[in-house]
């Protein structure tokens, strides 16, 4: 296995952990809000949050160039103020990664909130405690099996991420070129054998991380 399927390797696992973070915090937060709280547009914010799931990848790598693209329109600002382009670094592809993973983040933990009975919630409100403090001790710990399904579901979207990732921070050998793109590479240039390896090693990779996450989400079910 040579240096550069290992980068590629270690840059997908980096893009992934990295944007599962981020995904995690806003997932939740997103799925809090949508499950637990009436305002007017709520299932239009929901619809809005879930279109990345059903639009081709593609299309949202395109939304993100328009947007923050060195000419977007917050990507325009971004530059002229501090000179720094996202286009064609790591952080584009942890961008994309967490944009078409967020979806999945946000249904589950939101199916896992709503299923939580709410006379637990309102009691924890009637003895005084904050929103806040029910948030941490009673709904979190009540939905954490489909948080943690919503994370192991987030990370292998995040590793798998290809489309998106490929119109926003391109595939710049050892720089941009996570695994899903170096495999992309090594087919169009006619290296099977070198496709071959890094297709069997990141299939391995990946249901490893879901064997282990899925044991470990076990023990705190």
């Amino acid at each position: 296995m040579d240096s550069s399927v290992l980068f590629s390797l270690r840059l997908s696992l980096q893009v992934a952990l990295v944007a599962t973070v981020f995904v995690m915090v806003a997932g939740i937060g997103i799925a809090y809000v949508l499950a637990l709280k009436q305002f007017r547009g709520k299932e239009l914010l929901d619809m809005l949050f879930t279109l990345p799931l059903v639009l081709p990848p593609t299309v949202i790598g395109y939304y993100l160039i328009v947007l923050l693209g060195r000419n977007g329109l917050l990507g325009n600002y971004i530059y002229s103020w501090t000179g720094f382009s996202i286009m064609f670094t790591w952080y584009a592809a942890v961008l994309a990664s967490f944009v078409v993973a967020l979806p999945l983040m946000i249904k589950t933990t939101r199916a896992a909130i709503e299923s939580i009975d709410k006379d637990l919630i309102n009691a924890s409100y009637t003895l005084g405690h904050s929103a806040l403090a029910t948030l941490f001790n009673i709904v979190l710990p009540l939905a954490k099996k489909g948080i943690i399904a919503g994370a192991v579901l987030s990370f292998a979207r995040a590793m798998g991420e290809f489309g998106a990732t490929l119109m926003i921070a391109g595939n710049i050998p050892g720089r941009t070129d996570t695994m899903p793109l170096a495999v992309y590479s090594a087919a169009g240039s006619g290296d099977w054998s070198k496709a071959n390896l890094m297709v069997l090693f990141f299939t391995l990779i990946s249901g490893s991380f879901l064997y282990v996450a899925n044991r470990l989400g076990k023990r705190f079910v």
